[in-house]
């Protein structure tokens, strides 16, 4: 047994059946793509926290002096423009028996999306420097979907079931090590005004992890999956509605994880809350350390309850998105002012560990649930529904105005129970 088969089997769950739904062959090229995903994952990963569109694109947009009512699109453009496109690309991605070189297609134009960044940073700026980097993120994120479609197909191809979790898990968690460490290092030299090429530089290394990850994901050796049964995109959305109507475990996956969307979406509220009690600035490195710390304590603990029960990770990370929210209630009453620009980074870190129960719980259960041969559409479906209810709950913001943030945060609080308990009751895949 070489290094890496044992290294595979020291990580994994150890069990007998694990490769009876992937071919032979593919079982035993298994440790070596789990060890190239994984390191695809970290490194991608740490590029999305260097570039994060809650945490550190605000802060681009107002070092280059755009209005600052761009930055309340960043994260809507983020998240819907990877998820809408996906029921258009899945009869695509079908008619290709191998279906990796769509996810090496898409991590290359996130890379190229990221290096058109930077001189609109450095010579555009203003308003118009900002609206561009808004099409270039919206690119960005279309590509993240048509890779979201790929990824979940080839790593049903390629990894067994049982050792799913555990590998998204070492995504997550050596991703989350490395964006500590840049966390930690904006900390030290991120103090006062920065000059914009220290932003430039940011793109340009996301850019150049972007291009690492995916040469990596590239050398993974996929199996050619089936091709029959393809269908346009008019048919894929009549599939797709189909498959909503008569899947009733599916279609209560879809609720339970459109409700669980209250735990990313309630983090930007978070700090408004702090600032409206008195907050300062607490730091742009802070926030990264925090929501990295999370993913690194958390991920591998997650992933393993995800290999055993995926519905009740999506469960327990909802339960503790509510309690985050409640605490982040409760502090904000009883936390002086002059704690306000630290007591949020806790919140912050107990929510970044919600996100990672519900979103590693959610995956697993997704791949484990849907048949071999529609798995594509199952994914497909789910995003662009999921994409849709995200921007209309992006209006959620505007009540601000009416209940303001604390009622805001109650309001997600209540969503995020809700689909709790209605990941509970899912049924086993």
């Amino acid at each position: 047994m070489s290094a890496i088969e044992k290294a595979y089997e020291t990580l994994t769950i150890d069990d007998d059946r694990a490769c009876r739904d992937i071919p032979d062959h593919a079982c035993r090229q298994a440790p070596g793509n789990f060890f190239l995903n994984a390191g695809n994952g970290a490194l991608t990963k740490l590029a999305e926290q260097i570039v994060s569109p809650s945490l550190v694109l605000p802060w681009l947009l107002s070092a280059i002096g755009a209005t600052s009512s761009l930055s309340g699109f960043l994260v809507p453009l983020s998240r819907a423009g990877s998820l809408l496109p996906q029921l258009m690309v899945s009869s695509r991605i079908r008619q290709f028996a191998r279906r990796k070189y769509f996810w090496v297609a898409a991590g290359y134009t996130q890379a190229l999306s990221l290096l058109l960044m930077i001189p609109l940073v450095l010579w555009v700026g203003g308003t118009a420097g900002g609206i561009g980097v808004l099409f270039l993120l919206a690119l960005f994120s279309v590509a993240s979907g048509v890779a979201s479609v790929s990824y979940k197909d080839v790593m049903a191809k390629t990894i067994p079931k049982g050792k799913r979790g555990t590998l998204l898990s070492m995504r997550a968690t050596i991703g989350g090590a490395l964006a500590l460490g840049a966390g930690a290092w904006l900390m030290i030299t991120g103090d006062g005004e920065e000059p914009l090429a220290f932003y430039g530089a940011l793109l340009a290394v996301a850019a150049l992890l972007w291009i690492t990850a995916t040469t990596l994901f590239a050398f993974i050796r996929e199996h050619p999956g089936a091709t029959e049964g393809g269908r346009n995109a008019l048919e894929e959305a009549g599939k797709g509605w189909h498959l909503l109507t008569s899947d009733a475990g599916f279609r209560q996956f879809v609720m339970a994880r459109s409700l669980l969307l209250g735990v990313p979406l309630v983090i930007p509220f978070y700090s408004l809350y702090a600032r409206e009690l008195g907050a300062g600035l607490s730091g742009l490195g802070l926030f990264v350390m925090a929501n990295s710390l999370a993913m690194v304590l958390s991920s591998y603990f997650w992933g393993r309850l995800a290999d055993r029960s995926s519905k009740h990770a999506m469960a327990w990370g909802g339960l503790a998105g509510v309690a985050a929210a409640l605490l982040a209630l409760g502090l904000g009453q009883a936390m002086e002012s002059d704690m306000a620009g630290w007591w949020p980074a806790g919140v912050i870190f107990i929510t970044g560990f919600a996100q990672a129960g519900t979103r590693l719980g959610r995956k697993t259960y997704l791949v484990d649930f849907a048949p071999e041969n529609e798995r594509p559409l199952y994914v497909a479906v789910s995003n662009t529904m999921v994409g849709v209810i995200f921007l209309a709950l992006s209006s959620l913001g505007l009540l601000t105005g009416i209940i303001g943030v604390s009622g805001v945060i109650a309001l997600f609080m209540l969503m995020m129970l809700t689909g709790a308990l209605m990941a509970f009751r899912l049924p086993n895949p």
